[in-house]
């Protein structure tokens, strides 16, 4: 999500890039003011930290040399200063959001093809998504928190929803996130309100909304009519609505120890997780000294984070997960911040006796026995990565229903920021014969900069390697790191100085650099606005005028809009893969009840039986190799005691 900034925060972002040119001269001068900050540092240490620096730079300017780079393949000027930006999954249109509206482009030709506007709106958030042949949707939050739903049909622009309608000021809802499914048939929403989160999940009717929008059109072009058309669009429908998970009243305990008793297996785990984050808000109580007393500090209201499932293994309630049509989510996956657990609900219309006020349980718990901090979903939803306190990430496959793997990354590093899959496929694309060999690839950013690769699968040993290590300058921190999904094992990577390349992240190395023009540079590198087409295999980029240049015309001053085409290298083509239109159109092998499931996971344990031996006897290689480290290590103490 791209937010605005302020126009000083514009120019302090420019003024820090100012040193950005990538010549020797400047590096050096860089260096020499990093050098020259520690003062406190004696003659010696100060010198030799300049010297570490100057090698290094030089080191990063020889590889640099050697790497190819990637030169702009085009640029367009920018109305203003644009907040986010999208790109349609058929790479047709990009969807642009800004101060007093919206606007759709013509991928091809950057000509704008369709604007909608409204003072006092500023847009800072948009997503798009085709809804049907020529008609797409797309979904919108602006700076005030109000989300809204627009369609995009025959080059206009239309209103089709509000979200969170204010009724009342004292009762604001604020949208904190807000996604559409591919396709655009249901919407996400994380709504706040005096400091409550809930989540809400919405069926969009796409075909009612395509039959008005083509009524729509039939009566524009009708000469009897005149005059701005009135249409009432079909409304949305809330399919579900999930709080923080609560014990229920009936099952609430004042002995602990009762817990054990319970046959609930949800009740257990949901008790142990409230129980959990309520012992971490005590502990995360101050001491007031001056009054005697202690007081809670301010409390700050639980976020949520969601993904949609696509159908794939065995889901509770059998039969109406699988009348759906195909295509559609079946489930959302749910985790709230200082959660140890996933919840997997099903998306189907409530029961008409069922109270209104009767809260949701969730079908599916996936248990952990860390806090989960960041999460992730394969493109086709079958595997659920969660990054876990303690450097842990473990990974549920929803085939089997049990996890793939869970592997400590890094001790040494800070927690886990973020992480994706990484966009691979083995030669063989069938998943019912590759099950045992084929592998997941996972890449993880902690909060200190430093990034690493996992690998792993179903009966193989996994496999960590760190792929940058914590960067020593602050300006050398990836602020973006994203998987480009026609570029097998490749990642786009943003510094904040500005810096682009894209690295292989499965054989660690840096494959090109993407340069902008000398006059201008990447706008905002702490926050880019960018977007990727997949069927053109393109980046758009904004960027804006270079402080160190002078402008030679009014229209260089302004915002644009830098086109980088991937298929002009050479060194890149090797890495093109060809996507399936869609997720839904990759191979989903679903059992139809829990014994097929059960079966399944048997027969594949047997094929995988060669491989998990071989794990086995290289952990306990590994084991009986640390046990005579630790021994050795005692020895040599107890004889230096002695």
């Amino acid at each position: 999500m791209s937010l605005p900034l302020s126009s000083w925060t514009k120019k302090k972002n420019a003024l820090r890039h100012i040193n950005s040119c990538h010549d020797d001269r400047d590096t050096l001068i860089t260096l020499h003011d990093r050098s020259c900050d520690n003062l406190r540092m004696s003659t010696h240490t100060r010198e030799g930290t300049q010297d570490a620096y100057m090698e290094a730079a030089c080191k990063t300017e020889t590889s640099r040399k050697k790497t190819p780079s990637l030169e702009l393949s085009g640029a367009t000027q920018l109305p203003e200063s644009i907040n986010c930006l999208a790109c349609s999954e058929d790479g047709r249109y990009l969807s642009l959001g800004y101060s007093k509206g919206l606007s759709v482009w013509c991928a091809s030709s950057l000509i704008c093809a369709a604007e909608w506007q409204q003072d006092t709106l500023e847009i800072t958030y948009i997503q798009m998504t085709r809804m049907a042949e020529r008609a797409y949707l797309l979904g919108t939050v602006d700076d005030m928190g109000v989300a809204r739903v627009f369609a995009y049909h025959r080059e206009a622009i239309l209103l089709l929803s509000v979200i969170n309608i204010m009724e009342n000021i004292n009762k604001r809802s604020i949208c904190l996130t807000f996604e559409l499914s591919e396709g655009g048939d249901c919407g996400a929403a994380s709504i706040s309100c005096n400091s409550i989160v809930w989540l809400e999940v919405y069926h969009f009717p796409t075909e009612a909304w395509l039959k008005e929008l083509d009524k729509r059109e039939r009566e524009k072009q009708d000469p009897n009519l005149s005059g701005d058309l009135d249409v009432k669009w079909s409304p949305v429908a809330m399919v579900i609505k999930i709080k923080p998970p609560k014990i229920p009243a009936a099952t609430a305990l004042d002995d602990p120890l009762k817990v054990f008793q319970m046959t609930d297996f949800f009740t257990h785990c949901l008790f142990l997780d409230v129980d959990t984050s309520s012992s971490r808000e005590w502990e995360e109580q101050s001491f007031d000294t001056s009054a005697g007393k202690t007081k809670e500090t301010d409390e700050s209201p639980r976020r949520c984070t969601q993904h949609f499932l696509l159908p794939w293994g065995q889901f509770p309630g059998g039969s109406k997960a699988k009348s759906q049509p195909a295509g559609l989510p079946v489930a959302v996956c749910v985790w709230w911040g200082g959660s140890h657990h996933l919840l997997q609900y099903l998306l189907q219309k409530a029961p008409k006796n069922k109270p209104a006020d009767v809260e949701p349980m969730p079908d599916v718990l996936w248990p952990n026995t860390k806090e989960i901090l960041c999460s992730a979903v394969s493109r086709c939803t079958r595997y659920i990565a969660l990054g876990l306190d303690d450097a842990l990430a473990c990974v549920w496959d929803r085939q089997s229903g049990s996890p793939l793997s869970v592997v400590l990354v890094s001790a040494a590093d800070s927690a886990f920021l973020r992480m994706q899959f990484v966009d691979y496929w083995p030669e063989s694309p069938d998943d019912s014969q590759t099950f045992t060999a084929a592998k997941v690839y996972i890449l993880v950013l902690c909060k200190s900069g430093a990034t690493h690769t996992v690998t792993t699968g179903r009966g193989a040993q996994y496999c960590t390697v760190q792929l940058s290590e914590r960067p020593k300058c602050s300006g050398d921190l990836p602020t973006v790191i994203a998987s480009v999904p026609f570029l097998q094992s490749l990642s786009l990577v943003v510094q904040r100085n500005g810096e682009m390349f894209l690295q292989d992240v499965i054989n660690k190395t840096t494959v090109c650099f993407l340069i902008p023009p000398t006059s201008h540079l990447i706008a905002t590198p702490c926050n880019p606005v960018y977007t990727l087409n997949s069927k053109q295999q393109t980046l758009y980029i904004q960027g804006e005028q270079n402080p160190n240049c002078s402008p030679s015309s009014e229209e260089e001053r302004q915002s644009q809009l830098f086109i980088f085409r991937f298929g002009a290298l050479d060194i890149i083509k090797q890495y093109v893969v060809s996507l399936p239109d869609s997720p839904q159109q990759q191979n989903t092998l679903s059992c139809v009840n829990l014994e097929e499931t059960c079966n399944f996971y048997l027969h594949q344990r047997a094929l995988s039986v060669e491989e998990r031996n071989k794990a086995i006897t290289q952990t306990w290689k590994q084991l009986h190799e640390t046990a005579v480290m630790v021994q050795q290590r005692h020895s040599r103490a107890t004889a230096t005691a002695t």
